[in-house]
């Protein structure tokens, strides 16, 4: 029997405002197979994540989904908060994995923590593994990308109706046209990152 491998993935690392969302699955042999229907969120429009969401959670041997917040990401950055993230999606899996994968993710640091209380078993490597455009290669990797996509995707929509004005439903919090003329118009809310040099110059132009 092969290894219990976690692919995990985060969505949001890049936006201006909302958490940043980590998803790690586990899912049954054979994980990279062509028999999974999953691609990497970024390549599926988001009527398809929201169709595959469900089978996700239902083919899954187990998943979890952990979050960072505003206020941690402009305390800790943005890499040390995408990382926490990670942690507490590991933190959610009900079924231990034996070896991590990811994409560009360095979490050498959060796996040896997620290993601390767990003991190892005897033929288990704990490979951390890291290839390139996991995301797309690996349907692990891509089926954590569609939780972590539509938890954000989600919660955004729901901030929408907190902050209305700001497009949230819409952009999601990146920084495209319409969520830059909001922030010149109405400046940054709670759920802006205010360490990000775009909500940043908007909350300096609103005291100016």
């Amino acid at each position: 029997m092969g290894l219990r491998v976690a692919g995990i993935d985060e969505a949001g690392r890049g936006a201006l405002a909302g958490p940043v969302v980590a998803a790690a699955v586990i899912l049954p042999p054979p994980r990279d197979s062509l028999d999974y229907p999953f691609l990497d969120s970024k390549m599926l429009a988001p009527r398809a994540r929201e169709a595959l969401e469900p089978q996700v959670r239902a083919i899954a041997l187990a998943y979890g989904v952990g979050w960072a917040e505003t206020a941690e990401i402009d305390r800790l950055g943005i890499l040390r908060a995408t990382h926490l993230a990670a942690l507490r999606a590991l933190k959610e899996l009900k079924l231990p994995p034996e070896a991590l994968l990811t994409d560009y993710l360095r979490l050498e640091r959060e796996w040896q923590q997620y290993l601390r209380n767990r003991p190892a078993r005897p033929d288990s490597p704990n490979l951390l593994r890291c290839p390139a455009k996991a995301d797309q290669n690996s349907p692990t990797v891509a089926a954590a990308s569609i939780l972590a996509k539509v938890a954000r995707d989600r919660h955004m929509q729901a901030l929408e109706r907190r902050y209305p004005g700001y497009g949230f439903a819409q952009h999601k919090g990146y920084g495209t046209a319409q969520h830059l003329e909001a922030l010149e118009r109405l400046g940054p809310c709670e759920e802006h990152r205010r360490t990000f040099a775009p909500v940043a110059q908007a909350g300096l132009f609103r005291l100016s």
